[in-house]
């Protein structure tokens, strides 16, 4: 079984999708990009970003934010935002689990918020100056935290 996967939620930062696909192809794991993104993935400036590991990198595409939420279950998934009260550290991650990252523009659809209102997490930052965090920096902690776990 998967260790875990990691969605991004329209994406919109091409070297943001290019670093965390880096990523996900050395830890072995599915990256899912969900929704509409805002950018080609031809694009040089993901490409670049991802270096020669693309062929690695296991990308799943769900152009339907909704259909793609229905078909999983709840407590398998871990909500990131700087919106959420409980910290990161906090959740029980297992094996196969969804960690779920949004737009670094928009952030999240609020319906999931409210659907899934227990499962949102958020990483500290302890400078109010600071209104959020790099979405692959964000990802990379994430995963590592929960590979940790397992």
């Amino acid at each position: 079984m998967l260790h875990i996967q990691i969605v991004l939620v329209e994406p919109q930062i091409p070297p943001n999708t290019g670093n965390i696909a880096r990523m996900t192809a050395a830890l072995n794991i599915p990256l899912y990009l969900v929704g509409k993104l805002g950018f080609d993935l031809s694009d040089r400036n993901v490409r670049r970003a991802g270096l020669d590991y693309w062929p690695y990198a296991d990308v799943r595409l769900f152009p339907d934010i909704e259909e793609f939420f229905s078909g999983l279950a709840g407590e398998s998934l871990h909500f990131f935002s700087k919106y959420a009260a409980k910290n990161y550290t906090c959740s029980l991650y297992r094996r196969g689990d969804y960690l779920v990252f949004g737009s670094e523009i928009t952030g999240l659809p609020g319906w999931l918020f409210e659907k899934y209102a227990d499962r949102f997490v958020s990483l500290p930052i302890y400078r109010k100056e600071v209104r959020s965090l790099n979405l692959s920096s964000a990802a990379a902690a994430g995963a590592y935290e929960a590979l940790r776990q397992i």
